[in-house]
């Protein structure tokens, strides 16, 4: 304990979330490496998107919304979102002084004390920090889901997830099985149709897509809908899931073309590819696992905050079970834009509970 260092709030990650809580934070007065401390895990900023595959330029990203307080401007639409994204969140941390400390693994959480009232303890790589809240901001990245299907570990050809997708180009000639209805799977889908020799679709309920604008009302409506399930302590679904996929010109020429046919799933894998069990297979090269991504929060398991469903009961961005935990980027909060809201409802909680006084709007 004689090395741990004292400060009121810790951050935990360097994505769209971190980022705009460590602005409110600066910006309600809070100042960096004395008041608070922003821990990544990851080699240089940029969060999440520094690991995206080249092919996914600017362009092709959907609703990438501003950090508060310094637009992205004049970015190029054809280069890598990996590379204009990282160079945004650079210039974010420079421009604010948020003093991001690279690369830091965060390994466990634990309290003080028996109630909420004490001290929170964080273990890292870097040492202990002891404080009074943390804001967890860790996304969903670093736990890719790998369903598991009887026969996997016989299947002779390569298995992939979205977070090691190396852009399209890698499957050219091979017969390749997308798993995943989800906006992944059918970008993955539609962008390497071109190069492989054969591609199937298959997911586990019937693909929904939604024509017309997405407006703010609907929109509205579907985190309100994802909202509801955190605060029931039940694991948060993603919005897409709740909205269904756009039906735009590109998605009407793949369903054309026959690119986005899609199967029921299969109910076993083989060595030489994936079977049903009415008698049909298909023989694949590759299969792609587009099938999502989990909260990353094991480090919080100290805590106990998991609810029988499996969740973290969240009421806006605090852990019902634990007051000084806020999570940021989790559930309705993991769009761009709903990380920035999220940021700043966080720091005005997180002021009430260390100042004990209303903070003014």
């Amino acid at each position: 304990m004689n090395n741990t260092r004292e400060v009121e709030v810790v951050v935990v990650g360097a994505g769209q979330a971190g980022l705009s809580s460590a602005f409110h934070l600066r910006r309600t007065g809070f100042e960096p490496e004395r008041d608070f401390v922003v821990l990544d895990h990851s080699p240089a900023p940029g969060g999440a998107w520094q690991f995206r595959w080249p092919s996914l330029t600017y362009g092709k990203v959907h609703g990438m919304h501003a950090l508060p307080g310094m637009e992205l401007t004049d970015a190029d639409p054809q280069r890598p979102s990996s590379e204009v994204i990282a160079e945004y969140f650079a210039a974010y941390e420079r421009a604010f002084d948020l003093r991001v400390r690279r690369p830091v693994d965060v390994r466990a959480v634990r309290s003080t004390s028996e109630g909420t009232d004490g001290r929170l303890l964080v273990e890292t790589s870097d040492g202990t920090w002891s404080t009074r809240a943390l804001i967890n901001a860790t996304g969903t990245w670093d736990r890719p889901f790998w369903p598991r299907y009887a026969g996997q570990e016989t299947f002779r050809g390569r298995q992939l997830h979205t977070a090691q997708y190396p852009g399209p180009e890698a499957f050219a000639g091979l017969r390749v099985v997308v798993v995943g209805g989800g906006a992944s799977g059918t970008q993955h889908l539609m962008e390497l149709a071109p190069y492989a020799a054969a591609t199937t679709w298959v997911t586990r309920s019937e693909p929904v897509f939604r024509e017309g604008p997405f407006t703010e009302d609907f929109g509205r409506e579907a985190v309100a809908l994802v909202e509801e399930r955190v605060r029931q302590g039940l694991p948060p679904k993603s919005v897409v899931s709740v909205t269904g996929l756009p039906l735009n010109d590109t998605v009407r020429q793949a369903i054309a073309e026959g690119v986005l046919d899609r199967r029921p799933m299969f109910d076993r894998i083989t060595p030489e590819g994936v079977e049903w069990n009415d008698g049909r297979r298909v023989d694949a090269d590759v299969i792609l696992w587009a099938t999502g991504f989990r909260p990353a929060v094991d480090h919080l398991a100290p805590l106990k905050l998991r609810e029988p469903g499996g969740g973290i009961r969240v009421e806006g961005t605090r852990a019902v079970a634990d007051p000084r935990i806020h999570l940021v980027g989790y559930g309705p909060s993991a769009s761009t834009i709903g990380a920035n809201r999220a940021g700043r409802a966080a720091v005005r909680d997180i002021r009430r509970l260390l100042t004990a006084e209303p903070v003014a709007a």
